[in-house]
């Protein structure tokens, strides 16, 4: 299949073809990944979630594609990963700079977490709850909670986020998690 039509029946929704990018792609997209410091699972991971991103921005009606899908791809893969290298870069420093996350604060906000996640709804709370402090890898949730796959579990851990994100919003200000 050609680039135009698979990204016409990616924008009408066709799973099929998502699944054949998937394939198509993997191995150069999850090499940018391991090349990089990565494993092979944080590998899969931001393959997937770019994946995602591409998903929901052509299904959007909001995506005008001016690259060969590949680029678009490894572009959003590339983006993700630096963000991952990032966000692990500012642990580790936190880590030697000795921060401690015992203090009063840290166990509010924790409580204020758990109170939102819990008001989510049954799925969402395990799919958070999974991933996010059991440290499941998303195959693990998809098989737990009986989801067709991997994709249909970023999917919906992607979603449950926005949600908390959303009810933390609504219910405290930003001050409520500043130092």
């Amino acid at each position: 299949m050609k680039d135009k039509e698979i990204f016409e029946k990616i924008c009408r929704g066709d799973e099929k073809s998502l699944e054949y990018l998937y394939k198509k792609y993997y191995r150069m997209m999850t090499k940018l990944v391991i090349s990089n410091s990565g494993t092979e699972q944080e590998a899969k991971d931001i393959y997937q979630d770019a994946l995602v991103v591409f998903w929901q921005k052509a299904t959007s009606g909001n995506l005008v594609l001016t690259s060969k899908i590949s680029t678009y791809l490894y572009s959003i893969c590339q983006n993700l990963w630096r963000k991952e290298l990032d966000r692990k870069k500012r642990l580790t420093n936190e880590e030697k700079d000795g921060v401690e996350y015992t203090d009063i604060d840290s166990k509010e906000r924790a409580k204020i977490i758990h109170k939102c996640i819990s008001d989510l709804g049954d799925t969402c709370k395990k799919v958070l709850m999974y991933y996010y402090f059991d440290g499941l890898s998303m195959q693990d949730i998809a098989d737990k909670l009986g989801f067709a796959n991997t994709n249909t579990a970023k999917t919906k851990k992607y979603k449950c986020k926005k949600k908390l994100d959303d009810l933390v919003k609504s219910l405290y200000s930003e001050s409520d998690f500043l130092d």
